[in-house]
């Protein structure tokens, strides 16, 4: 039976790291698409104000708690979150186990060249791994009727969908009946730092739950999307408060 914390409406999970990932392998031995969601704050405030996200975000089989705020909420509750299981960690992880298990992964998303590059760098990170495929994240609806067929023919292992939240999770609800893989999990700007194109937070910040700080300081023009974690965390509170 999974051990779940409901914040704001949504069900997390509450795990840590290893057991995500050992859940991860569990799922790769089965046939049934397993769903892995990602929200931290951000997103979780999103789906407060869009109860079809919420739903879509309860419908995962895993849903991870990828942020310290969403852990910082949990205490609200009186079930604090072993930790945070940071969604870009868990999607490096599942690429070591595809390599050493010879599983396929697929690439969905990101601008046109992010998904390639994203493929090549793991490649040469991991020489002979099977990437079943890839394709940038802005289609129209007859493309995207082609990259689902592709997805079915290829039958990758392994589907990282990064088309940001919550575009990203809704997809992979939408289309989890077809897609035929074992797993699909959204990684958002996770597979930008695959390719390169941008960095993850040094580890201080990361240890330090800084990711955000980090973030802003590279982007400023993030500022207002940043004012989402504190408004997050009072509401948070309030919802727990008021149960």
């Amino acid at each position: 039976m999974r051990d779940t914390v409901e914040i704001v409406g949504v069900n997390i999970d509450n795990i840590t790291f290893q057991e995500a990932e050992n859940i991860c392998k569990e799922y790769l031995q089965q046939d049934k698409l397993k769903m892995i969601f990602t929200p931290n704050s951000e997103l979780l405030v999103d789906a407060v104000k869009d109860p079809s996200f919420s739903h879509v975000l309860n419908s995962g089989d895993l849903i991870i708690p990828d942020g310290i705020g969403v852990v910082i909420a949990s205490r609200f509750y009186g079930t604090p979150l072993k930790e945070k299981v940071a969604g870009c960690e868990l999607m490096n992880s599942l690429l070591e186990i595809a390599y050493t298990q010879e599983r396929s992964v697929y690439f969905l998303g990101g601008k046109e060249g992010v998904a390639e590059e994203a493929a090549q760098k793991l490649s040469e990170k991991y020489p002979g791994i099977n990437i079943a495929g890839y394709h940038h994240g802005y289609f129209d609806e007859d493309e995207e009727k082609e990259i689902i067929q592709e997805i079915i023919s290829k039958k990758p292992d392994i589907i990282f969908v990064a088309m940001g939240a919550p575009r990203q999770e809704k997809w992979i609800y939408k289309h989890r009946d077809v897609l035929g893989a074992k797993i699909a999990i959204g990684v958002g700007g996770s597979l930008d730092i695959l390719a390169g194109r941008a960095k993850r937070a040094p580890e201080f910040y990361q240890k330090a739950g800084l990711e955000w700080l980090y973030r802003l300081l590279k982007e400023p023009k993030r500022f207002f999307r940043m004012l989402k974690l504190p408004k997050f965390i009072l509401l948070a509170f309030y919802d727990a408060k008021t149960r």
